[in-house]
């Protein structure tokens, strides 16, 4: 068979003859020898002698004794050949004369193949004392999988973007301490599969788990010279191929194609308990490093065109991880669509967030461009239709904040979000604590209409907002509330990593509090910041344990800390069992609420009704959303077609507040004409007015379904009407159904 440029990796040759094709897009390089051991034979060397466009490929012949065969469809999907069967282990280096001996990548590194859907580590680094599986300086080769997992995961969830809860967990760090997993599987693949898992998830109502990454990845130089190790994950060694440590040891003694199948078998457990999977994926660097480290990979290659580089040839570094990948080449491009389409095809991964997203769509100048041809292309690709694409607007380089202006059809982390509201429940609080007035609520106001000054102008909705109160990355939702200051001193970094912009607030104590009335305190804050995030417009992500009231003792850049410090603790408190059950009917009330709207809402602002009262029951003016310490009001959000509507309710002084239930009559029971009267709230989007919908003396019917205070919350199912009151105890939340 003759050999082609493409596909890049290794495939079986098209034809079916048993013969192998490989390619690797390697510019650096005049010539290029693929080294390859198949099971059980010895290392050998072929010249790839085709080249194109700094593609280098060639055929691997059939083993001797092996005929010509015709390999039937199922058979070529498998991905196999007899020339490069399942468990080959493989690499490339510079072309060497004939006769030399061929390189043990044990002892001499190879080059991996940027498309190895199989990674293993043949040797440690040999200067490590007692070395990680990831430590940095092992020796790796890449090698065949077969993909043969059987799915039953048909018809996969396909959950509206507007119905959907993320939840973000660590693979490890979600079951190591899980009491109802068999140890065996902690911290595992088939651990997340496991029904224990499935059935928090299922109770807690969420949609869609959103893993760290899952990538094949190594620990950074400086981890592996302090004896710690990349947690989190975000040092990405192939792009094709799933950690293999986060296998079962099974899985992992029986190879890379266990390790892909144990894989594949979590998100199929996953979709036949209606999760959707999204991967957090690291596409921007690579665990490469700086350009004084090795190359394992796309250094070796062609170091001038995988990363970017400025007109004098050194590194341009907008990630802050001593490399930045070069998206304005072609290939590099190709290479990630080609990674996604994997992962979509044969994992069936159903999403992605895109770690430092901006660096995926800076141009030749290093400048961000929402019409970069990335985008364009993810955008035709039909594979990645109905696909989610989140990014992580930001990175460190220059212009590197970019949310709300990614491309339509994508969705941004928002984290103007994360800061309004920890600012409107923790700083202001602080402030009030001392004598300060807290602010307004109208930043608050707009955040949890949907942030639309930061998405409407590039034309997207508020779907296009995911919201966040706490990420992997910062403190946890309680950490929020005990800690003033950041406590990373376990990373050996003398307490400067991390962020010292935290907008948290400790109750008056730092750290772990012995007095009830603290973490009763605390835990209201909780309660009150997770019931925003699920009241508000847009798409809603949890933190795995925010809804157990989980610590990480202050440290907020755990990403080397493998441990129980970062693992979810599932032995709970009654304070954590009390946040978990507030966070199942949250999220309970919030699908109840959707399923009653029209499937459009609430893509048509034009149909969307926010309206937004002061604690009198009238409507709030410019002069109340502008005067500090006004931090009480109520808002109703509905929609023209709807079924249901709500009120929430929310008090953020130091006092309690008698609020005055206000007139409203649902949409969906009167028309709006042009020209009704419209007290629009700042950054918000919709129909937000006066005195409702409708006839401002009409009377409704508001029906308690949730206070995050526990006296008011004993009263949940009761009956108010217009013009009544209910006394909101200082800092709290009350939602309402109004019929």
């Amino acid at each position: 068979m003759q050999a082609r440029s493409h596909p890049l990796g290794v495939h079986p040759s098209p034809s079916g003859d048993g013969t192998a094709n490989v390619a690797v897009y390697a510019p650096g390089l005049d010539e290029v020898d693929l080294v390859f051991a198949r099971p059980g034979e010895s290392w050998q060397r072929l010249r790839l002698d085709g080249v194109n466009h700094g593609i280098h490929y060639a055929t691997v012949p059939r083993p001797r004794g092996v005929a010509s065969l015709s390999m039937s469809a199922q058979e070529l999907a498998r991905d196999v050949s007899p020339a490069m069967p399942a468990g080959t282990r493989y690499g490339f280096v510079p072309a060497r004369a004939h006769g030399t001996p061929v390189p043990d990548p044990a002892l001499e590194p190879v080059l991996l193949d940027p498309y190895g859907r199989g990674l293993t580590r043949v040797a440690p680094p040999g200067d490590v004392v007692d070395p990680g599986p990831d430590a940095y300086g092992g020796m790796y080769v890449s090698e065949v999988v077969a993909q043969d997992h059987e799915w039953h995961d048909e018809p996969r969830p396909a959950h509206p973007w507007r119905d959907t809860v993320i939840y973000e967990a660590h693979v490890k760090g979600l079951t190591m301490l899980h009491p109802e997993i068999p140890h065996e599987l902690r911290g595992t693949y088939a651990g997340l599969g496991h029904p224990a898992v499935l059935e928090h998830l299922h109770g807690l109502g969420v949609t869609a788990v959103e893993l760290l990454p899952v990538h094949a990845h190594l620990d950074e130089a400086h981890l592996t010279a302090n004896g710690l190790t990349n947690y989190w994950g975000y040092n990405t060694l192939g792009f094709f191929a799933p950690h293999a440590c986060y296998a079962t040891r099974a899985a992992q003694q029986a190879g890379p194609t266990a390790v892909l199948d144990e894989f594949k078998d979590m998100v199929d457990a996953l979709h036949r308990a209606g999760l959707q999977v999204y991967l957090d994926v690291v596409y921007n660097h690579t665990a490469e490093g700086g350009p004084d480290q090795r190359a394992y990979c796309w250094r070796g290659l062609g170091e001038g065109e995988y990363y970017r580089h400025d007109e004098h040839g050194n590194y341009v570094d907008v990630t802050g991880c001593g490399n930045s990948v070069n998206f304005a080449d072609a290939q590099v491009v190709r290479m990630t669509l080609d990674s996604l389409r994997y992962w979509v095809e044969e994992c069936h991964v159903d999403g992605f967030r895109f770690d430092l997203a901006p660096e995926l769509g800076r141009d030749e100048h290093h400048h961000f461009t929402r019409n970069h041809p990335f985008f364009v292309a993810v955008a035709a690709d039909p594979v990645l239709q109905g696909v989610r694409m989140i990014s992580e607007p930001w990175d460190v380089g220059a212009g590197g904040w970019q949310t709300g202006r990614f491309p339509a059809g994508w969705a941004d982390w928002n984290d103007q979000y994360r800061d309004t509201v920890r600012d409107f429940w923790l700083s202001g609080q602080r402030t009030m604590r001392r004598g300060g007035g807290g602010g307004t609520a109208a930043r608050l106001a707009g955040a949890m209409s949907g942030s639309a000054d930061l998405f409407a102008p590039n034309g997207r909705t508020t779907l296009a907002s995911v919201n966040f109160i706490t990420a992997h990355d910062g403190f946890t939702l309680y950490d929020l509330t005990a800690y003033d200051s950041k406590h990373n001193e376990a990373n050996r970094e003398s307490n400067a990593d991390g962020t010292n912009d935290n907008h948290s607030w400790n109750h008056d104590h730092e750290g772990f509090s012995p007095d009830v009335r603290v973490r009763s305190a605390r835990a209201a804050t909780a309660r009150n910041m997770m019931a925003t995030l699920l009241f508000s417009q847009g798409v809603p992500m949890i933190t795995a344990g925010d809804e157990l009231l989980r610590s990480q003792g202050g440290n907020n850049n755990a990403y080397c800390q493998d441990n129980r410090l970062s693992w979810v603790d599932w032995a709970l408190t009654p304070f954590d069992r009390s946040m978990l059950h507030i966070t199942q009917r949250l999220v309970r009330i919030r699908r109840a609420f959707l399923a009653g709207q029209p499937h459009e809402f609430p893509t048509r602002p034009q149909d969307v009704v926010l309206n937004w009262y002061a604690n009198s029951g009238e409507p709030m003016t410019a002069e109340l959303w502008q005067t500090d310490g006004e931090r009480a009001l109520q808002v109703a959000l509905a929609a023209r077609g709807g079924r249901v509507a709500g009120l929430f309710v929310l008090n953020g002084t130091e006092s309690p507040v008698a609020a005055v239930l206000p007139a409203f009559e649902h949409p969906a029971r009167t028309e709006r004409f042009p020209g009704d009267r419209d007290a629009r709230v700042p950054g918000a989007r919709g129909t937000s007015h006066a005195a409702g919908a409708g006839d401002a003396t009409a009377a409704s019917t508001y029906r308690l379904v949730l206070a995050t205070d526990s006296h008011l919350d004993e009263l949940t199912g009761n009956r108010w009407r217009t013009g009544d009151e209910v006394t909101l105890p200082p800092q709290g939340v009350a939602m309402f159904a109004i019929t």
